[in-house]
């Protein structure tokens, strides 16, 4: 049986195996290990001088072979040499940094060799080995992939055994085997250790990596964050084009709490695809779409330049009755090509539709998140359901009865969350007031709502507030029975005054001046150049 598409993404392989640093970050870990090197030097070099120079001062009684035997000085000048050789390497124009962090791990090694050998030329079991403290401070200095900073981290932790079995060869007595396994097992312990600063560094690097390259787009600073993901703020290397970056992260995938991470990658492609079939002015246009190296999807979008339905209503009250037909006439043109082709959006809310300043005009409507669409070509081509058991699609606030109940659903309900949405701009307040989620969806089922005009600072004529009823229905028989009737019938309400462009201008002048005015280069983060 051929795997699916979605099989294939759930099984992208560990980015952890075989693979190294990403460049930067592989340059950035070299240069770190250059200043390593200069400080091990310097280290080696204080012991020369204390212990040739000082020590025979102050303590002139005390033979030199006590605390600095005679490979001292060899093996420190040699460490000071090649200290000083790797440190030259790593500020070399011509450095290869992945060769020099592979070397590091050699390094990591002849440093421990040094030590034991030094320490153990008269053997000295007493207190923890600077091998313990050299194999946990090289990795967060130097990060490497997991097998090899352990592999190096075991044959460093052994370094003291070795000093030890030069000296038996010597024919100087050592303690017994028993003995030297329990003194130098924090060696070990240490080395195992190691990894967890290794795999952090490394791991977090990598996404920094991912967050700031992806595809052909650099990616700067955060702009919201979900239980799921993220959404980044972004730009097109070559065109300079800004875009929204939403980031599934496979952590997320993995944990399968609400629902199993086959469901959500199926939601998340579904977005996709809805998105790519869509071409109306007001819906939000998808730029690309694909799979990080370590396994966490995005989707690329146009960056709106506005704010949305709920933050408007919360930021600066509700909305009057001559805008919000504006607003939500044009949230009708969105959801009609999107009926047209048999998709349903299924979580239509105030939080999904933005108001922008697209151009040279304000108050340009887009609707985006279309992650539960669902379609006939859908349900055609995958039978499995996009909800986890006992769990229902949508938000309960703008949930219509049949999808509250669960039932088979069209674009009517969509026309019903249309018609929550509009109560809310002109109310600031939800069409069902409840205290837990089953209490909404089960007052959208068989509660009768007030008008709007009831609960609304605004005159409200009696067209508008009939027509805002008839999208509350339970039955979607008795709905406007399509989006582009719904547009039409609220371009025929009375509204008073029509909201004209200068009216739009006007406002967005007054109230979000920061986003006015056309072809605004949004900030990237700081480390964009």
């Amino acid at each position: 049986m051929t795997a699916s598409p979605i099989d294939a993404l759930l099984r992208t392989p560990d980015p952890e195996r075989g693979r190294h640093l990403p460049q930067d970050l592989a340059e950035a870990a070299s240069k770190r290990l250059g200043i390593a090197c200069l400080v091990w030097a310097g280290l080696w070099g204080f012991s020369l001088l204390m212990n040739n120079v000082v020590s025979p001062i102050l303590s002139p009684d005390v033979p030199l072979d006590n605390a600095w035997p005679w490979p001292g000085n060899p093996v420190a000048i040699a460490v000071i040499v090649v200290s000083l050789g790797f440190y030259a390497y790593t500020r070399w124009h011509a450095c290869d940094c992945r060769l020099s962090l592979d070397l590091g791990l050699l390094y990591e090694i002849l440093l421990a060799f040094a030590i034991g050998l030094v320490n153990q030329w008269t053997p000295n079991t007493e207190g923890l080995s600077w091998i313990c403290v050299l194999v946990v401070v090289h990795p967060m200095i130097v990060p490497h992939t997991r097998g090899l900073t352990l592999a190096a981290a075991l044959v460093a932790a052994s370094m003291d055994p070795v000093g030890l079995a030069i000296t038996a060869a010597r024919g100087v007595e050592i303690p017994s085997a028993p003995v030297i396994l329990w003194i130098y097992l924090p060696n070990y312990v240490c080395a195992f250790l190691a990894l967890v600063p290794s795999h952090v560094i490394t791991l977090l690097g990598r996404q920094v990596s991912e967050a700031r390259e992806l595809g052909s787009y650099r990616v700067g600073k955060l702009l919201g964050k979900g239980g799921m993901g993220e959404v980044y703020l972004a730009r097109h290397r070559m065109l300079r084009r800004p875009a929204a970056i939403k980031v599934i992260r496979r952590d997320a995938l993995g944990s399968g709490v609400l629902e199993p991470p086959e469901t959500i990658v199926r939601r998340f492609i579904r977005e996709a695809e809805a998105a790519s079939r869509l071409h109306s002015p007001h819906t939000v246009a998808l730029y690309d779409f694909g799979v990080t190296r370590s396994g966490s999807f995005y989707t690329v979008m146009e960056l709106l330049q506005g704010i949305d339905f709920e933050a408007l209503v919360s930021r600066f009250g509700p909305v009057p009755p001559n805008r919000v037909a504006h607003l939500v006439g044009q949230a009708c043109h969105s959801l009609a090509e999107a009926h047209s082709v048999g998709l349903v959006h299924r979580d239509v809310k105030p939080a999904n539709i933005y108001t922008c300043w697209v151009g040279l005009e304000a108050d340009f409507v887009k609707v985006l998140d279309f992650g539960l669409v669902k379609g006939e070509l859908d349900e055609a081509r995958d039978r499995t359901k996009l909800t986890a058991p006992e769990i229902t699609t949508g938000t309960p606030a703008y949930m219509s009865p049949e999808l509250a109940r669960a039932e088979d659903v069209d674009g009517r309900a969509d026309i019903y969350a249309l018609g929550c949405v509009a109560y809310w701009l002109l109310t600031g307040r939800l069409v069902f007031e409840a205290d837990a989620p089953m209490k909404m969806m089960i007052a959208h089922i068989r509660d009768t709502p007030f008008p709007a005009s009831q609960r609304s600072e605004f005159a409200i004529s009696r067209s508008l507030d009939e027509l805002i009823l008839a999208c509350l229905e339970k039955d979607p028989a008795r709905r406007p029975q399509t989006a582009g009737e719904l547009a039409e019938r609220i371009a025929a309400c009375d509204v008073g005054e029509p909201w004209t462009p200068a009216m739009a201008i006007a406002w967005w002048m007054a109230h979000l001046p920061d986003l006015t005015g056309p072809g605004r280069e949004p900030p990237m983060a700081a480390e964009d150049d």
